[in-house]
C-alpha cells in the first residue's frame, strides 16, 4: 500500500470566503477526525491532493503545521459539480496496525463463455476490513469462461491476507445476464403485431 506525505495547514476561518480564498491558493479545506479527538480544520496543497486520491484509500501522512505527522485516510470529497475541482476533504484518523472498514475497488479480468452475455458489476467495490497501513488497492475476479445465470458472491472472493469481508458473504458481486432477452422480447411484440394485422 502507497504512503503519501502531505504538508498541511491548521485553518481558523471558516465559511465560503474563507474556503474561497483557501481555494485560491489552490489548496484544498479539509477536517481531519477520529479517535475521539476534536476535529482538525485544515488546508491542504490542491495539486498534490488530487494526485494522492487518485488511490482508492491512500494512506496519507500528515505533516501538520510542522509538527508530528498523523496518518490519515480519505473518508469522503465534495467536488464542483461542474468544473471538477476539490471543494473540500475529510480524513479520517488512523493508526498503524488498527483496522478500519473500507471498499475496496472491484476489477476483472478473462472473458466470459461465448453467447455475448453481458456482465453486471452489482458492487463495484467490496466493504472489507483491513490494517490501515495494508489496505489492499483492489480486489481481481477471474469471469473466465462464466455463463448466462452464473454469479460471483462476497464469499467467492480471494481476500490478501489480514483482510476480511465487511459485507454479507453471500451477498452478489458480480453476475452474468443473458444478453438475448431483449431480442427475443422485440420478437415477441412482432408476433403480436402480426396477429392483430390478420
Amino acid at each position: 500500500m502507497s504512503e503519501v506525505k502531505l504538508s498541511a495547514e491548521t485553518r481558523t476561518e471558516f465559511g465560503k470566503g474563507a474556503a474561497r480564498r483557501i481555494r485560491r491558493e489552490n489548496k484544498v479545506p479539509g477536517v481531519l477526525y477520529g479517535h475521539g479527538t476534536e476535529p482538525v480544520h485544515l488546508a491542504l496543497p490542491g495539486h498534490e491532493l488530487l494526485l494522492a486520491l487518485r488511490t482508492p484509500n491512500v494512506l496519507i501522512s500528515l505533516d501538520i503545521d510542522g509538527k508530528a505527522s498523523e496518518l490519515a485516510i480519505p473518508k469522503a470529497t465534495q467536488r464542483d459539480p461542474l468544473k471538477g475541482f476539490l471543494e473540500h476533504v475529510d480524513l479520517l484518523l488512523v493508526k498503524r496496525g488498527e483496522k478500519v472498514t473500507v471498499e475496496i475497488p472491484v476489477q476483472t479480468e478473462g472473458e466470459l463463455a461465448p453467447g455475448g452475455n453481458l456482465l453486471e458489476h452489482v458492487l463495484t467495490a467490496l466493504p472489507v476490513e483491513a490494517e490501515a497501513t495494508h489496505i489492499p488497492q483492489h480486489v481481481t475476479i477471474s469471469v473466465e469462461g462464466l455463463a448466462a445465470g452464473a454469479s460471483v458472491h462476497a464469499k467467492d472472493v480471494k481476500l490478501p491476507s489480514g483482510v476480511s469481508l465487511a459485507v454479507d458473504e453471500d451477498a452478489v458481486v458480480l453476475q452474468v445476464l443473458q444478453a438475448q432477452a431483449e431480442e427475443a422480447a422485440e420478437g415477441a411484440e412482432g408476433e403480436g403485431e402480426g396477429v392483430a394485422e390478420a
